[in-house]
């Protein structure tokens, strides 16, 4: 591991956390299938830390079928059961419900707006913010507020500005971090 300047929330000693900030945390993502992903795994962050999800990424990965947001929105009862079982993931079952429902709203969007990128980056007018230290914004409030309109479940505006800036609509990079970009604005 290269020794730089990373945010300080980074675990230096997690070579996978460590992957997760320098190559991924932040970058501008336009995939469905990955912001899919990225707010699941967010969801199911809600009162335990980011490293605990990140570590059972892969099992997240193989119990919800690559994260295919079709097949998730067609999980039945006894697929639900089976995730309860799963001892490699986060099993609580008010989450393994949203995870469901969540998909489901997800497809509605995407039908909506032609992609749930194109949905997400009508409220940043596809401008990247850059700001650190926060975890909520005027941003995440209202992506939040229209997504529980919608019927989407564990997407507060905390969760949701998690998840903006897993996705780089928010750039939370800070200062003395090598990939600061507010030194470059």
């Amino acid at each position: 591991m290269e020794n730089k300047s990373r945010c300080k929330w980074c675990n230096d000693k997690n070579s996978l956390y460590v992957r997760y900030h320098d190559e991924e945390w932040g970058r501008a993502e336009h995939d469905d299938r990955k912001l899919f992903e990225m707010l699941l795994l967010e969801s199911f962050q809600a009162g335990l830390s980011w490293e605990c999800v990140l570590n059972k990424r892969n099992a997240f990965r193989d119990a919800f079928d690559g994260f295919d947001y079709h097949a998730i929105a067609k999980y039945d009862d006894e697929k639900k059961e089976q995730l309860m079982q799963n001892s490699d993931i986060i099993r609580n079952r008010l989450k393994i419900n949203a995870a469901v429902n969540n998909a489901q709203i997800f497809i509605n969007i995407q039908s909506e707006y032609g992609s749930f990128d194109e949905y997400l980056r009508k409220f940043s007018n596809g401008k990247i913010i850059i700001e650190y230290d926060k975890t909520t914004s005027s941003l995440s409030d209202a992506i939040s507020t229209d997504l529980r309109s919608r019927g989407m479940k564990f997407v507060g505006s905390t969760i949701i500005y998690s998840f903006l800036q897993a996705v780089g609509i928010i750039n939370s990079h800070e200062p003395g971090c090598w990939l600061w970009i507010g030194k470059r604005v």
